[in-house]
């Protein structure tokens, strides 16, 4: 009788314990909710740049400017406080400073990015520093403007979840101050487009350049140290970075760092199925419905394909454009899965030239023989992009990612790095 009881003593401590073991998940999941991290604030990193810095492209900065949607200050203050607004979202929750958050140099620090309810997606939140630049938007190029950009992420199911655009006005058109604000603008009650135009100009001011670097290229020679120095010579020749990141062979580049082309360099092609994902993709890509598009390559493995998702040319299957390299030490972690930690990593992987398993390798991507002083030295000279708004939190984490190096280097593979370039497969037929 007693060891019957303590039997069912010891059965009703393990339904107790389980029921507390439920409400404290449940309790969780709720603070998980809870603990989503705020919008962030329109502090003084998120002002409208100067165009008074040293290295800036003036007449480039002055070309890009669309004339159908010229800069003013009203628009572009418009445009920020829309920027930083959760109303744009279904739940209220996310805004673009979400993702784009101006203290991380306007990046959100995640391997992939989440949007509403806790949803992952499946790509890097890219800067929007210096976007303006750029001849394509997004790592796949699938929108040509700003104000294409702007559209897809609060109409996106796992970004802001808007059921279209139209939706996201009408709670904006419902505040007084946003009314003034467009009409004062615009002369017109606020509408998707001017709501998209307002977004993109505020993006457009976002100019961020006068590094050490570029002070050391506008003849202070003493800007950079001694490591940056031979990183920038090694950049250009035996690291060969300006393949894809100085746009010519002969002529060094030192504005953007993109040749806004689309490479593959590697990454992903392992962990996914390409071949099969291509031809599961045959049909969506023939459609050319930018939203199912768009849906496809933050929600699903067929984000792996890339370019090829706009192209449809085989060559650019594991595609992803160019991205450039001012204030990488705010915008980790690297690559469009932030699948790299370190820049450190970033320089092993294209050290040991890649290409297993991978058809589709762009013929620069080749073992590079860098030794572990060259791979410091070519950190310290990408380290001296980083522009004087971002210094010191970059001191911060250089030391945090050279201090991670100096343990753990998963994509470090000596071998590789100083043996020859691996035979390249031929590509399927799909």
């Amino acid at each position: 009788m007693d060891e019957g009881k303590t039997v069912l003593l010891a059965v009703w401590a393990c339904v107790a314990v389980l029921i507390i073991i439920i409400h404290a998940g449940a309790g969780n999941t709720a603070s998980t909710k809870a603990a989503q991290p705020p919008i962030p604030r329109a502090g003084s990193l998120a002002q409208p740049r100067s165009l008074q810095q040293v290295g800036l492209p003036v007449d480039l900065t002055r070309e890009v400017i669309p004339p159908d949607n010229p800069q003013t200050p009203e628009k572009i203050a418009l445009g920020q406080k829309l920027f930083f607004d959760g109303r744009l979202s279904a739940d209220g929750t996310v805004a673009c400073a979400s993702c784009h958050d101006p203290g991380r140099a306007f990046t959100d620090g995640k391997s992939t990015s989440i949007g509403i309810q806790g949803r992952v997606g499946q790509r890097n939140a890219p800067t929007i520093l210096n976007a303006l630049y750029n001849k394509t938007q997004f790592w796949d190029g699938r929108a040509k403007t700003l104000e294409e950009q702007a559209a897809l992420p609060i109409v996106n199911s796992i970004e802001m979840g808007q059921p279209n655009l139209n939706a996201a006005v009408a709670r904006i058109a419902a505040v007084d101050e946003y009314k003034q604000a467009f009409s004062r603008v615009f002369g017109r009650p606020a509408s998707g487009p001017d709501l998209l135009r307002a977004i993109a100009s505020y993006e457009r001011s976002l100019v961020s350049f006068n590094s050490p670097f570029d002070r050391f290229i506008a003849g202070d020679k003493n800007a950079i140290d001694a490591a940056a120095q031979r990183g920038w010579d090694l950049f250009n020749t035996r690291a060969r970075c300006n393949k894809c990141h100085a746009l010519t062979e002969t002529k060094r580049d030192p504005t953007l760092f993109t040749d806004n082309d689309f490479h593959n360099i590697g990454i992903g092609i392992i962990r996914h199925n390409v071949v099969a994902l291509a031809r599961q993709a045959e049909q969506l890509v023939k459609s050319g419905d930018t939203a199912a598009i768009d849906r496809a390559a933050l929600q699903t493995d067929m984000s792996a394909l890339g370019r090829y998702l706009i192209s449809r040319r085989e060559p650019d299957i594991a595609s992803f454009k160019t991205p450039g390299l001012r204030n990488l030490l705010m915008t980790g972690p690297y690559f469009h899965d932030g699948s790299q930690e370190t820049l450190w990593d970033a320089m092993d992987h294209y050290n040991k030239g890649d290409g297993l398993q991978n058809p589709w390798l762009d013929e620069d991507i080749q073992p590079l023989a860098l030794s572990e002083n060259e791979i410091d030295d070519v950190v310290a000279f990408l380290a001296s992009l980083t522009s004087e708004d971002y210094k010191k939190p970059a001191v911060k984490e250089l030391a945090r990612q050279r201090a991670l190096s100096r343990t753990q280097r998963p994509q470090r593979d000596t071998a590789r790095a100083f043996g020859p370039k691996p035979v390249q497969l031929k590509p399927p037929r799909l």
